[in-house]
């Protein structure tokens, strides 16, 4: 019995790789050359759709052109484990993708000034409050390592999952029983998953878009003060800027990532840290 859904997987597998090599053939170089084009220019995760149009990019922070990212070409045992629910070989050996992605989570919550933001954004000094600053950073890392293919998109997984493992403990030490505790993770789930819906789509869009996900998930639609929102929304945008400047190997490696301060005098320029070192255990 349940070889049977294995042969449908492989079969559904074989079929499309078979079709899509037809397809493939049917198709001269030159239009081939015009759809690739194109395909890059809708795909490119910081580029907007052509009515809307990222007015900070252009005002405030001079923003490079982001690395275009191809797809990465797997064979058809690859496609064909994967389809099954399992991760094919990656880049990098996982361990050390494990690694750099507990140490990315650390650096979302160990090198940000959290006090800074509670007084800045007259946020209340709370577990929700320090989740909500944590879930705006880790998106950001998760937008970055996507750009990075397949093992970036494996080493998102394991940022999200050290989130929740810290997010627990972090209730446990504050003395939330295990009913509340359940109850608030289930709420804190429903916000982290619809807060990234809101900024993947405020990055892609102009401010007020970007404005807006963030008076809905980080304010939680009580900001009054409209400098705060400025503040944030030029936040995100130099630290987007900064991190896509980071070199996508390294950050495979180490997970090292230095976040740009809330209030700076220069916010228009990009500080390049110097690159980090690692053995060949990825350490």
């Amino acid at each position: 019995m349940f070889r049977r859904p294995l042969q449908s997987v492989a079969r559904n597998v074989f079929n499309a790789t078979a079709s899509r090599a037809a397809h493939r053939k049917g198709f001269n170089h030159e239009a081939r050359a015009l759809t690739s084009s194109h395909l890059d220019r809708v795909s490119s995760p910081l580029h907007p759709p052509p009515c809307r149009m990222l007015r900070s990019a252009a005002q405030l922070h001079n923003v490079k052109e982001t690395r275009q990212q191809t797809e990465e070409e797997v064979g058809t045992f690859t496609k064909l484990i994967e389809a099954m629910g399992f991760t094919g070989p990656l880049k990098y050996n996982k361990w050390k993708i494990k690694i750099a992605a507990l140490r990315m989570y650390t650096c979302c919550v160990e090198r940000i000034n959290y006090d800074d933001f509670f007084e800045k954004c007259s946020l209340p000094d709370t577990l929700n409050s320090w989740f909500l600053i944590a879930q705006l950073h880790v998106w950001m890392c998760l937008v970055r390592m996507r750009q990075e293919g397949r093992t970036g998109k494996y080493m998102c997984r394991y940022i999200v999952h050290s989130m929740w493992e810290d997010v627990g403990q972090r209730s446990k030490i504050m003395g939330v029983y295990a009913g509340e505790r359940k109850e608030a993770l289930k709420l804190m789930t429903e916000s982290f998953y619809a807060g990234l819906f809101g900024y993947d789509e405020g990055i892609l869009c102009d401010d007020c878009v970007l404005a807006a996900a963030l008076w809905r998930n980080l304010f939680n639609r009580e900001c009054e003060d409209p400098r705060q929102l400025e503040l944030m929304v030029e936040y995100v945008r130099k630290q987007m800027q900064y991190i896509d400047s980071l070199n996508g190997e390294d950050l495979l490696l180490t997970g090292e990532v230095k976040w740009r301060p809330l209030v700076e005098e220069n916010a228009q320029s990009i500080l390049k840290v110097a690159t980090p070192t690692y053995n060949d255990a990825g350490l």
